[in-house]
């Protein structure tokens, strides 16, 4: 196993790559804002906007296009819907489409609970416990139990939103307490990356992400395995309603499951996944997809589905799954969750449920104030499990409440189960068994049939490939001087396009002297093309050498980067496109090899080229990219990765991985690894120059 502390170390290497990597990159990397700026500036082609757009909008906004299509068929289907017979067929199709793209779950193994402590409360009490949801997998919890039980009384799961300490935060306390004094067993449970359950260490014991950097950290290897951050955090919430009905306290035919953003995400899940929950009140996450997208953008890795869109799929089919059962909308009105969209949701819903014939069972409260479970919305959650579990349809008031202290609450000695547990399995480890597990699989497929396993790269990555010959708008050059650069020419500002795709912003380099024995080259950047201009770029070396040089930003990078901020730096800035791409079936990877396709094609129409002699050189985050054009491209006459990783097995094995997420491919590794398209390009040549690991340190 990669032990945390050994992952953390690697990571806080990051810094010392500026005196290692091969020059144009670590010049780029080490430029300081104002050079950076500067250099960005007299590369620039686009200038701030294209066609009145945003250039860092560009890729948001194509995502969005594209989506668009999507959303409107899923509109037409509902609208379709007339009868029981059509939603019912409708919820077996969804069912189906769900469970797959969220990858498979584990067989259930012993839960192996244990009660720490017990705490004596006024009218009721709570136990620190701890259970396996899978063996040596730990998950820290509390249940509150009413003081006085004579038959058993309904359980209520309470999956934790997005809070550092997780079960102990203050609404999550409270919305336990409320239901232990209202006669019901209350579970709440650390989510993975939060409370006592953070996944990965530093060599200090410290947590080396947390929260939803965690999460996401997680999702860059569960995706690549097929079971993305949202299988993991479902599973842990079934097992630990499987501890909830273990309880002789707990009728198991009457379970409820309530929690709020984070929690509420879990709870929209936990009920279209598990039949036993009667009744549900997810709070302050279900929206539409489409107002999400446009409001506030994708959030962490387990809130995004693979092929969620492209398949029909939105929130309101969280709910529809579990028709006519009992369900509560709990929304805020000036919720960052549009509020809209959540009463878009309700609407569908609601008409679904009529035509059921019970329309009673499903409802909303919407109190105006802001996202969190606040105690309108807690008190609404509470009221309903009394109305639908107990069959008291009247309304209690929370009242006043005792909470504990953090330290009242923690089941472990140390405050992480990584450290009181030292042969706890992290999430982490499962991604890297699994990646491994794959391996035969993948190693059969390929020596079974190349042309299938490649129909799977194209499958999977959405690689629609095109002979079109792109447009090329010329926005000036800059003559060359020996003196200045080393060689005489000119370099020329393109725009190249095909239709209705992202801008590309390029600089051709173009010689006077072209030398009939150096091929043509096509470079990406994955610091953007001017990290690689300049007298003393690589493309004016090569362009010395006498090689034409095509220098591209591929979308959402250089210039076309996005906007968004990036997540302590692990994810890059692309990180909410690519989980657009992902909702698309066409992954971020995969749109930008048809980028350098396009840009092939357009260098291959020349006069002055070629076409059998064209190559890539692609560097960082780049690499996989020209790499899987190289493998599904056979015009590519060889490819050279400079700073690049070599195999995505060892970025489901690593924790902390920098940077990986916009490379990322779904189930990518049931199918291929990298290692199988260097393979398949031969006896075409890959070359790797100066490879890295996963954290972006040398090899």
């Amino acid at each position: 196993m990669c032990m945390p502390g050994n992952c953390f170390r690697r990571f806080l290497l990051l810094p010392v790559l500026l005196a290692v990597l091969p020059g144009s990159m670590a010049s780029a990397l080490g430029q300081t804002k104002s050079d950076a700026a500067s250099v960005n500036s007299q590369w620039s082609v686009l200038g701030g906007e294209f066609d009145g757009v945003a250039v860092d909008q560009l890729v948001r906004n194509y995502q969005l296009e594209q989506l668009r299509p999507h959303f409107e068929a899923r509109d037409a289907a509902i609208r379709e819907i007339a009868t029981p017979e059509q939603f019912r067929s409708r919820q077996k199709k969804i069912r189906e489409l769900l469970h797959r793209i969220n990858g498979p779950f584990p067989e259930k193994t012993p839960l192996n609970a244990r009660v720490f402590r017990k705490i004596q409360r006024d009218g009721y009490s709570i136990e620190n416990v701890i259970y396996e949801s899978r063996p040596s997998h730990h998950v820290t919890a509390n249940l509150y139990i009413p003081a006085e039980i004579d038959d058993p009384v309904p359980g209520v799961l309470i999956p934790c939103g997005h809070s550092s300490n997780g079960k102990a935060a203050e609404a999550y306390q409270s919305i336990a307490i409320s239901l232990a004094k209202q006669g019901m067993v209350a579970l709440l449970y650390d989510p993975i990356g939060q409370g006592e359950r953070h996944q990965v260490l530093d060599e200090n014991g410290k947590p080396a992400a947390s929260g939803t950097s965690e999460h996401t950290l997680i999702g860059v290897g569960g995706l690549l395995v097929g079971t993305g951050t949202q299988n993991y955090r479902i599973w842990d919430g079934i097992r630990s309603i499987d501890y909830l009905i273990s309880r002789p306290e707990v009728d198991g035919t009457r379970i409820g499951c309530t929690g709020n953003s984070g929690g509420g995400t879990l709870t929209a899940y936990l009920m279209a996944f598990d039949e036993r929950i009667k009744a549900a009140a997810p709070s302050c996450y279900l929206t539409t997809l489409e107002r999400l997208f446009h409001t506030i953008g994708p959030q962490d890795a387990e809130q995004n589905f693979p092929g969620q869109v492209a398949l029909g799929l939105d929130h309101a089919d969280f709910i529809h799954l579990r028709a006519p059962k009992p369900t509560l909308m709990c929304v805020a009105t000036q919720d960052f969750f549009d509020n809209d969209g959540a009463w878009t949701t309700f609407r569908e819903a609601k008409q679904l449920y009529s035509l059921l014939g019970h329309s009673e069972r499903f409802d909303i409260i919407d109190f105006n104030d802001k996202h969190g479970f606040s105690k309108p919305r807690r008190t609404a959650a509470m009221r309903f499990m009394r109305r639908w579990l107990l069959n008291k349809d009247d309304n209690p008031d929370e009242g006043d409440l005792t909470l504990s202290s953090d330290e009242e609450l923690q089941c472990t000695t140390t405050g992480e189960v990584l450290r009181d547990f030292t042969d706890g399995v992290s999430v982490f480890d499962y991604n890297r068994v699994r990646a491994e597990m794959l391996s035969q699989q993948r190693t059969t497929l390929w020596s079974k049939s190349r042309d299938e396993a490649m129909g799977k790269v194209r499958q999977l990555t959405g690689f629609r490939s095109t002979e079109e010959i792109p447009r090329v708008a010329n926005e000036g050059s800059v003559t060359v001087n020996a003196e200045e650069y080393g060689w005489k020419g000119a370099i020329e500002k393109l725009i190249i396009r095909r239709q209705g795709e992202v801008p590309l912003p390029a600089l051709l380099f173009r010689p006077e002297l072209l030398k009939s024995d150096k091929p043509a080259v096509i470079y990406a950047s994955g610091d953007g093309k001017a990290s690689a201009a300049g007298p003393k770029g690589e493309c004016s070396r090569l362009a010395a050498k006498g090689s034409l040089v095509l220098s591209v930003d591929v979308r959402g990078i250089g210039e076309t980067h996005d906007s968004f901020r990036s997540r302590r730096g692990f994810f890059g800035t692309d990180w909410k496109t690519a989980f657009l791409s992902f909702h698309l079936n066409r992954t971020l990877l995969g749109q930008r090899a048809e980028d350098l396709q396009t840009c092939f094609n357009f260098i291959a129409s020349r006069n002055d080229v070629d076409d059998k002699r064209i190559e890539l050189i692609a560097t960082g985050k780049c690499g996989p990219v020209a790499l899987h054009l190289a493998a599904l491209d056979r015009r590519v006459a060889g490819v050279t990765l400079v700073g690049s990783i070599q195999s995505w097995l060892e970025v489901a094995s690593e924790p902390l991985a920098f940077e990986q997420l916009s490379n990322v491919v779904p189930f990518a590794l049931e199918h291929y690894d990298l290692p199988e398209l260097v393979q398949s390009v031969q006896p075409r040549t890959v070359t790797f120059e100066a490879p890295i690991d996963p954290t972006g340190a040398p090899k």
